[in-house]
């Protein structure tokens, strides 16, 4: 038999499951959640009938949920008797309440809190982690949070700083102190734009000099090296040799780019672009390169905005329409309009990419042979 106190130490027990607590408190559950009591047995019913008579008791008065009850035949009584078989709880509060304990019910009221006071996007990731609101102070951090997660959007920076990002009702430390916090709650509004640690390279704050790029020379004695990393901050300002720069958007398409003359290749800059400025820039002759999605047109169209007369390599929808069959669907869109740095032809497909089912072609699937023709022809 199980007591109401038992089973009140396994609701206890399901609260601190990460996914239990996601499905109940976001009514992703299909209530009524059904605990089985379990019948006496007819030995137990026969020899230990104050023990019974106690449970049956307990069960009666209990008033939270319902109480499905049945009638059950024993030998040893002369008449059927009720037996509680099932408790059924109702919904999330009821679940919290059937715990019976404190702490507990301090901690929906906290989350409930918490989730009335941020986007809906952000529900799943704060109920699954419990060390975000298990106590009454933090969880304020992480409203907060989230709604300046909601407020930062990619290149906000413009190459100043992290410090100097400023954001009405939080000062320079906040988006400092919280960077951890910041970049799971903006990997989850982006669908994973970020990488660890990478918050500076999202808001293109290069100047804090925290981002390295890849920079490679496809040429034989452009550079004393086959490979370097520097700092994006220090790009801003180093003269590079070669006619021609190559900008990359993902590093591990550099196995992708042929020998070229006079041409040195950049790679892992993502949406940290604002090292573009470097005004010796403008005396080479520039492409940009990156993933044909939404987020690599708006990369494409950030680059352009540093340097305007760049060209794009291989983002055009004829190669995306050779390469149909590795699309893929976009997790989340870089935005419903088209970024104003791009021609009406990049203007169209973008707009094109985000009515389709699979608006996502990565670099790193097209071929070598195309990546040099359509080079050879640029360059």
């Amino acid at each position: 038999m199980n007591s109401i106190e038992k089973l009140s130490a396994k609701l206890a027990s399901q609260w601190f499951l990460g996914e239990n607590r996601e499905q109940r408190l976001l009514d992703n559950f299909d209530w009524p959640l059904r605990l089985p009591i379990v019948k006496p047995s007819g030995k137990i019913f026969k020899h230990e009938s104050l023990k019974v008579q106690k449970h049956l008791g307990a069960w009666r008065q209990q008033r939270l949920g319902r109480v499905e009850w049945q009638s059950i035949k024993y030998q040893s009584a002369s008449v059927a008797v009720e037996i509680p078989v099932y408790w059924f709880i109702n919904n999330a509060e009821e679940w919290v309440a059937a715990t019976a304990d404190p702490q507990i019910k301090l901690e929906y009221t906290v989350v409930q809190d918490t989730l009335d006071n941020i986007d809906p996007i952000f529900y799943s990731f704060v109920t699954r982690n419990r060390r975000l609101w298990v106590s009454a102070a933090p969880h304020q951090i992480v409203i907060r949070s989230c709604h300046l997660a909601m407020q930062l959007e990619p290149g906000l920076a413009q190459g100043r700083p992290l410090r100097s990002v400023s954001i009405e009702g939080y000062d320079t430390k906040f988006l400092e102190n919280h960077q951890g916090l910041l970049i799971q709650l903006l990997n989850i509004r982006f669908a994973g734009v970020l990488e660890v640690h990478d918050l500076e390279k999202f808001l293109d704050a290069a100047e804090s000099g925290g981002h390295w790029l890849l920079v490679k020379p496809l040429s034989h004695g452009l550079l004393p090296f086959q490979q370097l990393r520097i700092r994006a901050s220090e790009l801003m300002t180093t003269q590079l040799p070669g006619k021609t720069l190559i900008v990359v958007e993902n590093e591990k398409c550099a196995y992708q780019l042929p020998k070229l003359v006079d041409t040195i290749a950049i790679l892992g800059a993502g949406l940290n672009l604002s090292w573009l400025k470097n005004s010796t820039f403008k005396f080479k002759r520039i492409i940009y390169w990156g993933d044909i999605d939404s987020w690599g047109l708006k990369m494409l169209s950030m680059a352009r905005c540093y340097q305007p007369n760049l060209q794009p390599l291989l983002m055009e929808l004829e190669v995306f329409n050779k390469y149909q069959r590795f699309t893929v669907a976009e997790p989340s869109h870089a935005g419903k309009t088209s970024p104003t740095g791009l021609t009406k032809t990049e203007a169209d497909l973008y707009q094109t990419l985000l009515a389709s089912r699979c608006g996502r072609l990565e670099q790193e699937l097209i071929t070598l042979e195309d990546v040099k023709s359509h080079l050879q022809i640029l360059v």
